[in-house]
């Protein structure tokens, strides 16, 4: 019973290693000539990038916080995580409801004013429940932290209007700020959120790709890089996937690739299951990785939140993840642009989006043009799913279409659901319990 696994991502790596154990019989397809998929890393000139924006290592999910410590045993430096917002010229404490105290006292009283006004309407049944994302901020947090902060974030990163956006997907990944937290947070008390990700793990050597190796280790010889998926049909009760040159045969394919590759792949797809595929609305990212001579600020990453600074959403700080992603005297910056795909950001030359990046981190102060020593641009077409207020209904589409035919969805992009790296392993785990050796 030969199945094929199609995508070598991280999804795709690790069902492998798992079905593997259970003594599956199994093939791995990729179309890039590496595996890895967004945890791949590139190293050069001493420095390296991890090539899907910053990836580190934590989870709230024991078993999978385990699993991927496991994986990188003897490769790993763990670090405090010490994150900022650059709000205003300040470096605010990260998330913003708990760096209250570090706003300029105007915004420190607008914040903490409409959170308790809005605390109040709440408990009186005043404010009818959200139904949006926009709506879900402010009744959260108050229009103060909305305003200043969360809706702006939101809205560079994610390229899309809140109001357009589904609310559904917030719980368990944007947390309620406790009441007790907020106020102290504004009066000056030191408080900490989103503890689970406090310390977390990177690999020594190699970035992130370490992690995705470490995990393919035992299923090397049963990976095919440089396939990409072109059709897909059943004949004779088996699976017939080619490239356009080569075909192989399966008795069962599981998807990791992005869902829309899957549909685009596959024959007589109905009219309505196409149309829910095309509405389904993700992000693409840039991103641009800069080499200095020096230091940086001891800060794991940076979230820029004003348009008036650029486009870059956030800034991370490799070589205060690893010792060793940066030559001696040196330090490694990656900044993030999230992107629309065919945006004019799509359009502009690497050279631009350099100049672009190098602009915004000099205007805060980060680094003189004189210390860099290093630079290079990595574009992704698949980088955050967007929940718009669409997504519930034309998701639904594709999954009952896919569980009709076979096929099951693993993954971020295949399940077209937002997740984490953690995320991605806990959905191989929930599968792989249930799958048929």
């Amino acid at each position: 019973m030969k199945t094929v696994i199609l995508g070598g991502g991280l999804s795709g790596l690790t069902l492998a290693r798992l079905l593997h154990e259970k003594g599956t019989d199994l093939l791995v397809l990729e179309a890039e000539p590496a595996y890895g998929g967004l945890c791949r890393s590139r190293t050069d000139k001493g420095f390296t990038f991890d090539i899907g924006g910053s990836h580190i290592i934590f989870s709230r999910d024991t078993e999978v916080l385990a699993f991927m410590r496991r994986m990188i045993r003897g490769n790993e430096q763990q670090n405090t995580r010490n994150t900022k917002i650059f709000y205003k010229g300040r470096y605010v404490k990260y998330p913003f409801e708990n760096g209250l105290s570090d706003l300029p006292a105007e915004d420190r009283f607008f914040c903490i004013s409409e959170f308790v006004k809005t605390l109040v309407a709440v408990e009186k049944g005043e404010l009818a429940a959200p139904g949006t994302f926009h709506e879900w901020i402010y009744y959260t947090f108050g229009k103060g932290i909305a305003e200043c902060y969360m809706v702006p974030y939101n809205e560079k990163i994610w390229k899309y209007p809140t109001e357009k956006m589904s609310l559904h997907w917030v719980d368990g990944r944007i947390p309620r700020p406790p009441v007790d937290d907020v106020i102290k947070s504004a009066i000056g008390i030191a408080t900490e959120g989103y503890t689970h990700q406090s310390v977390f793990s990177y690999p020594l050597d190699g970035g992130i790709e370490a992690l995705a190796k470490a995990i393919a280790q035992p299923v090397e010889p049963y990976i095919k890089t440089g396939f990409s998926v072109r059709s897909i049909r059943k004949e004779g009760g088996r699976w017939l996937i080619s490239d356009g040159e080569e075909t192989i045969g399966a008795d069962r394919i599981i998807s990791t690739i992005p869902v829309q590759h899957l549909i685009a792949a596959l024959d007589g797809v109905p009219e309505d299951v196409r149309k829910a595929c095309d509405a389904l609305t993700y992000n693409s990212i840039v991103c641009v990785n800069i080499g200095i001579r020096g230091s940086v600020p001891d800060y794991s990453w940076l979230y820029i939140p004003d348009p008036a600074l650029g486009k870059t959403n956030r800034v991370s700080f490799p070589s205060q993840y690893s010792r060793h992603v940066a030559p001696d005297g040196h330090s490694a910056i990656l900044a993030e642009i999230t992107h629309q795909p065919d945006d004019p950001v799509a359009r502009m030359s690497d050279e631009d989006l350099v100049s672009e990046v190098t602009g915004t981190l000099a205007e805060m102060g980060l680094i003189t043009p004189d210390q860099i020593v290093f630079s290079s641009v990595v574009r992704q077409p698949f980088a955050y799913v967007v929940y718009d207020t669409e997504y519930q209904k034309n998701i639904a589409v594709l999954r009952d279409y896919c569980r009709n035919l076979g096929i099951p969805l693993v993954g971020r992009f295949s399940q077209f659901e937002y997740l984490n790296m953690d995320g991605c392993i806990r959905s191989v785990l929930d599968f792989v319990q249930t799958y048929p050796a």
